[in-house]
């Protein structure tokens, strides 16, 4: 008896793609920064035919594209794409920070106009409710786009929280000015101080507009609820911040507390310190568990600033109406709560007490809803879809959807314009581009790439962090220092012109493009290519892999 006999198929061949992928600091950063675009501009400058000039002002451009504020969110963003940079295990993360910050500097200098995209203006009047970031970057996407923007703020200036909360220290209101102004140099209109709700209905603006949007922020403080926290001595750490903001004269008084583990609670720390205060910070859970940055601690600590975890407050105690001492309760960790956080426990019969003059509470906050109620639906938050669409006509983003840094506030007012111009206009075909699978990490070869030293960020001399109470802690390197970080840039997941894959090939399947430009160098004839995968294992970025198929 025969067997029958499997037939013989074409055996897989291996080839060489050139795929580009997502770099791991734009897969981290919450507005999707295109941080590998924009540092290959001043890393390949030369190659590129252009000068350094040239470069910061290309590179500038690239930043604004997505956000308008680079100068700002520079001196304050905590910088998550930092922490997964492929470099970082080799000799240090690129200071991408550090560059945000110079370009945006840059484009200050050099009074560089917002990049507009308007091909033809719009009819639809566009209102903004709240001028923070997320109205600040919802305004400008849609004012470029050529919609007739008009921001409504209760406050005399625009800036939102960044305005309001932040210590000069850490943005000085100049820089701030200068974005801001930029802004709205793209004809929006700005109306101040008017209160929606008091001075104005909701409604009446919405029947004034064909969309609305609302970054409303988070500017309501939230109360420690124990015995004793009315009165005077007793102030929130977003209205101290604010006053201090307005030179509003007044004393902290000698003995400080500040209850909080945030970026508001540091801030109001520091800023007692350089009013002359003894300040001592409480948090609930342990220093492991803190939202503010490791650094922010460290310099607060290197201030004077004193810390103190594991304890709550449990009673503030006064004598007559003056505050006295608070009334501390240990606390131990727990299980985790709902978002993975161990929940903080009280220890039975472990109290005690520490000596206050004023006590600053800085725990939360939440956004203003007076009238504007029916829109939370009995939330605490707005709920919205992915993009801010809250109903119809009304769309949102910043801490009104719940709270976040900056840089996420940014992303959701430019994911909302991007949305609404599409709904606007009728394109039922928008959808956004699907993002480029990540890089695996495991594919850049680091140790193609010499070591170099990461640029460290220029500071003021320590004797002077209090002395000079409004001075900037951080400087910003110089154009010699950002050419030499971007160059330590490893592009991971696209082609920078190293020219191994046309070294190693023994083919001549690679052909150099006669008009380059950052991450295209090279064209692959797949009809050359006989397989060997040696232009792949070279490939120090990872942008090439191989591809296995029979379809060749």
């Amino acid at each position: 008896m025969s067997i029958p006999r499997t037939p013989v198929t074409q055996p897989f061949r291996t080839r060489a793609q050139q795929l580009e992928k997502l770099p791991p600091c734009q897969a981290q950063c919450p507005n999707s920064g295109d941080v590998r675009g924009w540092l290959g501009i001043i890393a390949q400058h030369e190659k590129n035919g252009l000068t350094l000039q040239e470069a910061y002002d290309k590179a500038w451009n690239k930043i604004a594209e997505l956000n308008p504020l680079p100068a700002t969110m520079g001196r304050i963003c905590p910088h998550p794409c930092e922490d997964r940079c492929t470099r970082r295990e080799k000799d240090g993360s690129i200071s991408i920070n550090a560059m945000e910050r110079f370009l945006g500097d840059w484009g200050i200098s050099r009074e560089l106009p917002l990049p507009d995209i308007a091909t033809e203006t719009h009819a639809e009047s566009i209102g903004v409710i709240g001028s923070g970031p997320a109205s600040l970057s919802f305004a400008y996407q849609m004012a470029r786009r050529g919609y007739p923007v008009t921001m409504y703020d209760k406050h005399d200036k625009p800036g939102g929280m960044l305005r309001q909360a932040i210590p000069d220290y850490r943005l000085p209101p100049a820089i701030l000015d200068a974005e801001v102004q930029r802004v709205l140099d793209l004809d929006i209109a700005l109306v101040r101080n008017v209160d929606v709700g008091s001075d104005i209905s909701f409604h009446e603006l919405r029947d004034r507009h064909a969309l609305m949007f609302l970054g409303l922020g988070a500017q309501a403080p939230q109360a420690l609820h124990v015995t004793g926290e009315d009165g005077p001595g007793v102030i929130s750490g977003i209205e101290y911040l604010r006053q201090r903001k307005q030179r509003i004269e007044s004393q902290p008084g000698a003995q400080v507390i500040v209850v909080g583990g945030g970026h508001t609670a540091i801030d109001a720390a520091r800023t007692a310190r350089r009013e002359g205060a003894a300040v001592t910070l409480l948090y609930r859970r342990s220093e492991a568990e803190m939202p503010a940055t490791t650094t922010e601690v460290q310099d607060a600590r290197t201030e004077g600033v004193e810390f103190r975890f594991l304890v709550a407050p449990k009673r503030i105690i006064r004598e007559g109406h003056a505050v006295r001492a608070i009334e501390l309760q240990a606390m131990r960790l727990g299980d985790a709560d709902d978002q993975g956080r161990r929940r903080p426990v009280p220890v039975a019969g472990q109290i005690d007490e520490m000596a206050a003059d004023t006590i600053i509470v800085a725990i939360s906050q939440a956004p203003d809803w007076h009238g504007m109620e029916m829109l939370r639906d009995g939330h605490k938050w707005l709920h919205t879809k992915d993009d801010g669409k809250v109903e119809n006509d009304i769309w949102a983003g910043g801490d009104d959807r719940g709270p976040g840094i900056a840089s996420k506030a940014i992303a959701q007012g430019r994911l909302a314009a991007e949305g609404a111009h599409a709904e606007l206009r009728g394109d039922t075909r928008y959808a956004r581009s699907p993002a480029n699978r990540d890089v695996n990490p495991g594919f850049v070869k680091s140790d193609y790439y010499a070591e170099r030293q990461r640029t460290s960020i220029p500071r003021l001399p320590r004797r002077e962090w209090l002395t000079e109470p409004a001075m900037e802690i951080d400087q910003t390197i110089n154009d010699q220092q950002a050419c030499r970080e971007a160059a330590r840039c490893m592009s991971c997941g696209r082609c920078f012109d190293c020219q191994q894959c046309f070294m190693f090939c023994n083919v001549g399947g690679f052909t150099r493009i006669e008009e380059t430009r950052p991450g295209h160098y090279f064209v692959l004839a797949l009809d050359a290519c006989e397989g060997c995968g040696k232009c792949v294992e070279i490939c120090p970025s990872g942008y090439l892999e191989s591809r296995e198929g029979t379809d060749w």
